[in-house]
């Protein structure tokens, strides 16, 4: 006659040999990769170039601006001169022409600078997406099944105090050599650009319109 105790003694063996059959399965290892995003738009020869575009962009922008300030001038030197009589036609003219001069102005500082701003969003976000899907191929090929954003720069290299509180405060504490994919990520991208220039030297150096 079965006592309590082998009732239930006998009861655990199946939860016993399940938790013996879990120890004995091999382990599930999961391969997480890092990369550097801020030192690969850094190094990125397509982004330095799309980058210099807009800001040649800017540049010309700013020669039309500083062009239509020097008009404004113009026309309040013609003002205060004294040649034109206040009061009269011309003065009214003159002072309506400079209104509008002025107002022109702001508003092409308005626009551009706005459209500036979306520029560099959307070059930002073409570079972003082309890095994030070479990483998935990459990841893909060498059975990575994470890849993580980092700052490679090291707290003891840190000399400003905001780069050393931004240190303290990352969440990557140590990692090994092998998992920093950024170099192969880097080195593969540039040199693809390279072909690219070499066959279309042009390409994908303007900003998006």
């Amino acid at each position: 006659m079965r006592t309590l105790f082998t009732i239930a003694l006998l009861g655990l063996l199946p939860h016993v040999a399940f938790a013996q059959d879990a120890d004995n399965q091999p382990e599930e290892k999961h391969r997480v990769g890092l990369i550097d995003m801020a030192h690969v738009f850094k190094n990125y020869k397509k982004f330095t170039a799309m980058t210099e575009a807009l800001q040649k962009q800017i540049a010309e922008s700013d020669q039309s601006a500083q062009k239509m300030l020097l008009d404004i001038q113009g026309l309040q030197q013609q003002l205060t001169s004294g040649v034109v009589k206040e009061g009269t036609p011309d003065f009214v003219q003159l002072e309506s022409k400079m209104l509008k001069a002025q107002t022109d102005l702001e508003t092409f500082r308005r626009t551009t600078q706005r459209d500036f701003l979306r520029k560099e969003a959307e070059i930002y976000k073409t570079v972003y997406v082309e890095v994030e899907s070479f990483v998935k191929q990459y990841a893909g090929y060498y059975d990575y099944d994470l890849i993580l954003r980092f700052n490679r720069e090291r707290v003891l290299d840190a000399e400003n105090p905001r780069d050393i509180m931004n240190g303290l405060n990352r969440q990557v504490v140590f990692f090994r050599q092998q998992n920093d994919i950024t170099e192969p990520i880097l080195n593969y991208i540039n040199e693809r650009w390279d072909k690219q220039q070499a066959i279309q030297p042009a390409s994908a150096t303007q900003p998006a319109n």
